[in-house]
């Protein structure tokens, strides 16, 4: 059940899933299988909080999966002064595939945005300190992300779950970024991310699932998991007017390209 390293040619990659999440504990065993029977060959997990670092790492020893280490601005109040120096030991012991889920979220607001940028900056650092690409969120708050990236010098990794403008896409995509596309985009009502979908250039695009979170319009009902990303295919091909096989091929090849391992 453990997935391969470099994954096959015509295989999915989820490149953003929880699978260390409270709401698929119960069955991880089934939701691997699932999402291997549905062609999935391999996914990135990243980390969320110093405190999870070791769930990540389990997955990672029991699955074979990618991971990346970080810490989560919506997890603010958890992370504390010694973090940083908890995560650049990890980076160091565990060579994840990127550091991440890091950014901004200035959605929520209980969540100090100086203190964000602050750690985000740090993260940053780390990121280029052990030559690593980043796993970004980034909710309300592309320019500032942006601005971050270009002044720390970074020039790779995939911003989760794109929800920007095609001028901020352009901009992600200039600084060496692939844009994760997921569930959102299968809502018929999501015009502007479809759109994007469809138009920005096939090199830009990961596919993910931010499993069990973004459920998709056909599968509200439960939780969100990696399988799904057989039908996400289907449908940013019917999006693009592209051809499935051609398509899963060139998703692939982004995503490892993302994350330095093309």
């Amino acid at each position: 059940m453990r997935f391969d390293p470099l994954p096959p040619k015509d295989c999915l990659i989820d490149s953003h899933c929880h699978l260390d999440a409270p709401e698929l504990a119960a069955d991880v065993d089934g939701v691997v299988a699932r999402a291997q029977a549905a062609g999935v060959g391999q996914l990135l997990v990243p980390a969320v909080t110093a405190g999870n670092f070791s769930d990540v790492l389990a997955m990672r020893e029991r699955y074979g999966c990618w991971i990346a280490l970080g810490l989560h601005p919506i997890y603010l109040a958890q992370h504390l002064d010694d973090h940083l120096a908890l995560l650049d030991a990890a980076l160091a012991a565990h060579t994840p595939a990127a550091v991440g889920e890091i950014g901004l979220d200035f959605y929520l607001p209980e969540l100090d945005p100086a203190r964000q940028e602050a750690l985000l900056v740090e993260q940053l650092k780390l990121a280029r300190k052990h030559g690593l690409p980043v796993v970004l969120h980034v909710r309300r708050s592309v320019d500032r992300v942006l601005k971050h990236l270009r002044e720390q010098k970074i020039e790779g990794g995939i911003a989760h779950a794109f929800n920007g403008s095609e001028q901020q896409a352009q901009a992600f995509i200039r600084q060496g970024f692939k844009l994760g596309f997921g569930g959102a985009m299968t809502y018929s009502g999501s015009r502007r991310i479809r759109q994007l979908a469809a138009t920005l250039p096939l090199s830009s695009l990961a596919l993910e699932t931010d499993a069990p979170d973004i459920r998709p319009e056909f599968a509200q009902d439960a939780p969100n998991e990696p399988s799904r990303l057989a039908r996400f295919v289907e449908i940013l091909a019917e999006l693009r007017g592209s051809n499935i096989a051609a398509l899963r091929r060139a998703l692939r090849h982004n995503t490892l390209a993302a994350l330095a391992l093309a």
